[in-house]
C-alpha cells in the first residue's frame, strides 16, 4: 500500500494570486502541484480571447507561474497537473515548453483534450448523440453555441502520468478531477474503486478553490488569527480515498472543521455529488480535528456515476446597457418613479421594444444620514436585447439627457454610459459519455484514448429529491438576533441558479436550525426567493443544509442583471437577517 500523497492547490480561479504556486512548492514537502482556473465564465472569457488570439484560450497566468517554479519541481520530483489549458491546452503546452526551452530544462508535457465538442455538434446530432439540455431533458439547439465543453474525468489525467508526464495540462475538466487523477495514479485505483474515488472527489472539491478551504470567505471570518496573507490548502489523500485537509506551516488562516465544512457545501445540490467518475455521497462525509490546521475527511462512499457528462455551453445573449442613477435624501420612491418616467420618455424605444428589461430600486440611504453616501439610494436599469443598435449609444444618451431635467441631486454611478456590450448566456447540457473520449497526447509524441464511459456507469439515483425539516422548532423563550450569530454560509453560483449552505458549528444549534429554517422561512428571510423554485437539502452528518435557488441569477453570470451576479454575498445577506431564536442558544 502506498504512502500518502500530498497534493497542494495554487488557484482557485484565473486571477488568483500569482505567488501561490512559489509559496506552496517553497514553503513545504508536497507531491503534486494543482490548481484551478475554469469557472464557468471563464470558458466564456476564453472563447472571446481567442476569437482576437487563435490558440489563445488558456490562462496565460499558469505560464508565468510555471516559469516561476518548474526547475525547482523538476529537481524534487513534483508533478503538475492544471486545468489552464482552457479551450487550447495543446496551445498552453507549447507555451510551457518554450519557457521551459528558455530556461535549459526538459519537462515532459502531456496535455489531455476532447472536450471541447463546437466542431462537433452537427455530427453528434447526426448520429443520435446531441447535446439534451440539462434542465428540461430536451435537445439543446446547439446553432449560436461559442463553446461546449463536457466536463470529463480524472484518468485522462491518470494515463498522462503513466506516461511519465511532469506537466499535465487539460481542459475542462471537473474541478475535482486534478487531484482526483494524481491520487488515483499514485494510488493504482481501479476505474470502480467507487469509494477511494469517491473520497478524491470531496479532497479535491475542499481545495479546488483555494484559499476558501483556509479561512477565506468565511462566515466566521473574525476567529481567524490571519487573514492578511492566507495559506492555499493541500490535500492528503491516502489509499482509501480518506484525506487530511491542511496548509503549510507558518502561513496565514486556518484549516477547520468550520473552513472544510464551509467550502464542501460550495455549489453543491444534493447529498449526491454526481461526476464522470464516481458519485460522491456528501452525506457520508465524517470530519474530525486532527490538530492545528488539519482536518481528516473520511467515511466517504461512492457510487457508479451516470452514464452522462454534463456540459458547460456558452452562446452570445445578445447586447445590454446598464444604467445605475444615485437617488439621494428624501423621497426616494418619487424620485425613482420621476426618472423611470423621464428616461423613457427621452428614449427612442420603449419598454416593450426591448427582449429584456429589469428596474431595481436598491434601498441602501439611511434615516438621518451622517454621511453623504448614507443618504443615497440607486436605481438601476438593464436593458437587452439581440440588436446592438437599439441598446446602443442612443439609449444610453437617454439616462444623461435627463440630468439636469428631473430629480434634485442626480448623478450617476459607475462608468458613464456608452455603446452596447456583448453579454453571453450559459446553459449547462448532458452528452452521453461513451461518445466523448479523451486524448492524452505527450507533447512531441504519441497519443492515446481513454473512454470516458466509466465501467457501470448508469442511471444514478435521483440525485435532485429534496427535503424538508424532520425536526420540530425548539420551543421555549426566544429573543431576536442576526441569524449569523448563531450559522455560517457560503454560496455561489450554479449557472443561472444560486446554491446557498448554512451550517452550524454546534449540534444545539444545528437542532433548531433543522425545524427552522424551511423553504417558507428562507423566502420570509431573503424575499427575493419568494417567487422562485428553491430545492432544501439536509447533510445531517456536517450539520449543514443546502438550498438551491432557481434562475436567481437569471441566465448566469454574464448575462445576469444582478449586483451580486455569482450568489458570493447571499449567504451574508441571510446571516444578517434578524429572527427568533432560542435564548439559550444565544446566551451560550
Amino acid at each position: 500500500m502506498a504512502d500518502p500523497i500530498r497534493i497542494a492547490n495554487c488557484s482557485g480561479f484565473y486571477g488568483d494570486r500569482l505567488s501561490a504556486a512559489r509559496e506552496m512548492v517553497e514553503g513545504g514537502p508536497i507531491d503534486v502541484l494543482t490548481g484551478d482556473w475554469l469557472a464557468e465564465l471563464t470558458m466564456l472569457i476564453l472563447a472571446r480571447t481567442r476569437l482576437k488570439h487563435p490558440g489563445g484560450g488558456y490562462a496565460r497566468s499558469f505560464v508565468t507561474q510555471m516559469e516561476q517554479v518548474m526547475g525547482t519541481c523538476l529537481d524534487r520530483g513534483i508533478r503538475v497537473v492544471s486545468n489552464a489549458g482552457g479551450l487550447d491546452p495543446d496551445h498552453c503546452a507549447r507555451a510551457v515548453a518554450e519557457v521551459a526551452d528558455r530556461l535549459g530544462l526538459a519537462p515532459r508535457i502531456a496535455y489531455v483534450n476532447g472536450d471541447d465538442l463546437v466542431g462537433r455538434l452537427d455530427e453528434l446530432s447526426a448520429s443520435g448523440y446531441g447535446l439534451i439540455d440539462f434542465e428540461s431533458g430536451d435537445p439543446l439547439a446547439a446553432t449560436a453555441l461559442l463553446t461546449a465543453n463536457a466536463y470529463l474525468g480524472a484518468f485522462g489525467i491518470v494515463e498522462a502520468l503513466d506516461l511519465g508526464a511532469d506537466i499535465v495540462i487539460t481542459g475542462r475538466v471537473t474541478d475535482a478531477a486534478v487531484v482526483c487523477g494524481p491520487a488515483a495514479w499514485h494510488h493504482r485505483w481501479a476505474r470502480d474503486d467507487y469509494d477511494a474515488l469517491a473520497g478524491a472527489v470531496v479532497a479535491g472539491h475542499v481545495i479546488e478553490c483555494g484559499a476558501q478551504a483556509t479561512g477565506g470567505n468565511y462566515s466566521f471570518f473574525t476567529d481567524v488569527a490571519d487573514l492578511t496573507h492566507v495559506g492555499f490548502p493541500w490535500a492528503e489523500v491516502a489509499a482509501d480515498g480518506s484525506c487530511v485537509i491542511g496548509k503549510h506551516d507558518n502561513t496565514g488562516g486556518e484549516v477547520s472543521i468550520g473552513t472544510v465544512t464551509s467550502q464542501l457545501l460550495y455549489e453543491i445540490a444534493g447529498p449526491r455529488y454526481l461526476g464522470p467518475d464516481v458519485t460522491a455521497r456528501f452525506d457520508t462525509i465524517a470530519l474530525a480535528q486532527l490538530g492545528p490546521d488539519r482536518v481528516r475527511i473520511s467515511g466517504v462512499r461512492g457510487e457508479a456515476p451516470p452514464a452522462t457528462l454534463k456540459v458547460a455551453t456558452n452562446e452570445l445573449g445578445g447586447y445590454r446597457q446598464d444604467l445605475h442613477i444615485a437617488l439621494t435624501g428624501l423621497d426616494i420612491e418619487a424620485k425613482a418613479a420621476v426618472v423611470e418616467a423621464a428616461f423613457w420618455d427621452a428614449c427612442p424605444y420603449g419598454p416593450e421594444d426591448f427582449e429584456r428589461v429589469t428596474t431595481r430600486l436598491s434601498r441602501t440611504d439611511k434615516v438621518d444620514p451622517a454621511t453623504n453616501d448614507e443618504a443615497v439610494a440607486l436605481w438601476h436599469l438593464t436593458l437587452r436585447d439581440h440588436d446592438e443598435h437599439k441598446v446602443g449609444r442612443a439609449v444610453a444618451n437617454a439616462g444623461v439627457e435627463i440630468a439636469l431635467a428631473t430629480i434634485p441631486g442626480y448623478f450617476g454611478v459607475g462608468n458613464a454610459p456608452g455603446a452596447a456590450t456583448p453579454f453571453g448566456v450559459y446553459r449547462p447540457a448532458l452528452v452521453d459519455a461513451a461518445v466523448v473520449p479523451q486524448y492524452v497526447t505527450v507533447l512531441g509524441g504519441e497519443t492515446r484514448v481513454v473512454d470516458s464511459l466509466a465501467p457501470g456507469a448508469g442511471t444514478a439515483p435521483d440525485a435532485a429529491a429534496s427535503t424538508e425539516a424532520h425536526r420540530e422548532v425548539i420551543a421555549g423563550p426566544t429573543t431576536r438576533v442576526a441569524l449569523g450569530r448563531l450559522v455560517g454560509t457560503r454560496s455561489g453560483d450554479k449557472g443561472g441558479h444560486a446554491n446557498l449552505g448554512v451550517f452550524a458549528r454546534d449540534e444545539r444549534v444545528w437542532a433548531w436550525l433543522d425545524g427552522f429554517l424551511t423553504t417558507e422561512r428562507l423566502a420570509e428571510l431573503l424575499p427575493e426567493t419568494a417567487a422562485l423554485r428553491v430545492d432544501r437539502y439536509r447533510l445531517a452528518n456536517l450539520s449543514a443544509l443546502n438550498f438551491v435557488i432557481h434562475d436567481l441569477l437569471e441566465e448566469g453570470v454574464a448575462a445576469s442583471s444582478r449586483l451580486d451576479k455569482q450568489a458570493k454575498g447571499l449567504g451574508e445577506w441571510l446571516r444578517s437577517r434578524i429572527v427568533d431564536a432560542p435564548i439559550d442558544l444565544v446566551e451560550s
